[in-house]
């Protein structure tokens, strides 16, 4: 799995951290070990930009996911569908996070940016792989999902027993 990452947010961020929960994630979600993910931190102003130019928002948002090839997750899409072959590695999209949104809207949460970023990371990779949470059903799963891995992830991170899979 190859994933690269840039910060031009100007905001120290933990990357390493940030690239493990991205890699984590594919790996839970069964993507093609061949595919290609591209993490972007960057500022309030370009952030606001990307939000307005894309999504017809106003203002900066925490995360934003550009998929590009149809490389879906779990054993029955895509690529990593059992039996599939792909010879080329499959560049999945772009994730782009901005950790100054993601503070504030942390010290709202109550908890740390760090872990803000980790979950607005695993949210930006289920968007990649064609999660959405425009309707309520389709809200309730991806957000259970997101919920559920950031936690494993945390649990296997900080060396405790990963609760098991549902």
């Amino acid at each position: 799995m190859s994933i690269e990452i840039s910060n031009e947010s100007g905001v120290e961020v933990d990357t390493d951290a940030v690239l493990d929960v991205a890699r984590y994630t594919l790996d839970q979600m069964q993507v093609n070990p061949l595919a290609e993910l591209s993490v972007l931190l960057v500022d309030v102003p370009y952030m606001t930009e990307l939000n307005h130019r894309w999504m017809g928002g106003d203002g900066p948002t925490d995360v934003l996911a550009f998929p590009m090839d149809e490389v879906g997750a779990g054993p029955d899409r895509g690529p990593s569908a059992p039996g599939a072959e792909v010879s080329e590695p499959a560049m999945l999209g772009d994730i782009v996070l901005c950790p100054e949104v993601a503070a504030k809207q942390a010290a709202a949460a109550g908890h740390s940016a760090a872990d803000e970023m980790h979950l607005l990371t695993v949210h930006g990779v289920l968007h990649i792989l064609g999660y959405d949470h425009a309707e309520p059903e389709e809200e309730r799963e991806m957000f259970a999902l997101q919920n559920k891995l950031l936690s494993r992830w945390q649990a296997a991170r900080d060396g405790r027993e990963v609760p098991e899979q549902s």
